[in-house]
């Protein structure tokens, strides 16, 4: 018998591990982790190395409970070089509380109601004759368009940023990793 339980414990063993790594798979790697389809995109961007500067924002800005909420949302998820990108004293100076309406809103311009794809993105893109435009949760609006295979965004600014990292499904939407922070007028 102990044998039997032996043999059914390790075989249990290899089945969740099967079953965590066909999760995995069809998701992509974000910052050398593993980005999990079943987890909300709070809990997947928390481990993700090179979003430490997003999660700081998102928990500064007070918007932790609403992406662990059921949305679904499609996240643009700047990554930290995209941060380190702005003017110097930009991010602190996001961060301080005065500042959190402001933060707030530039956040929310990263999100977009719904869970569009790259697929969506380019089928809209493709629609609009090479432009589309999408309205994003802060009221604003972004421009996608194609730069050979990949997707860039266009603020209300003018600024770029591409898409690097397509489709990171989350159990409540899906992220979107670029490489620039946009931002409202």
């Amino acid at each position: 018998m102990m044998r039997r339980t032996g043999f059914l414990a390790k075989t249990a063993l290899v089945a969740t591990l099967i079953s965590a790594a066909a999760v995995a798979a069809k998701n992509p790697m974000v910052g050398g982790k593993v980005m999990y389809a079943n987890k909300d995109i709070i809990d997947n961007a928390v481990n993700s190395p090179d979003h430490t500067t997003l999660v700081a924002a998102v928990k500064a800005a007070g918007l932790v409970d609403t992406l662990k909420g059921p949305g679904p949302f499609t996240v643009f998820a700047p990554t930290n070089a995209a941060f380190e990108k702005l003017p110097a004293g930009t991010v602190d100076t996001l961060l301080k509380p005065e500042n959190k309406d402001t933060l707030v809103k530039i956040l929310t311009y990263h999100v977009v109601p719904g869970k569009v794809t790259a697929a969506d993105l380019k089928k809209l893109i493709k629609a609009g004759n090479g432009k589309a435009s999408i309205k994003t949760v802060q009221g604003g609006t972004l421009m996608a368009m194609m730069d050979g295979m990949n997707i860039v965004l266009k603020d209300e600014k003018g600024s770029t940023a591409k898409v690097t990292i397509a489709n990171v499904m989350q159990k409540n939407g899906v992220i979107h990793v670029i490489d620039g922070v946009v931002q409202p007028n």
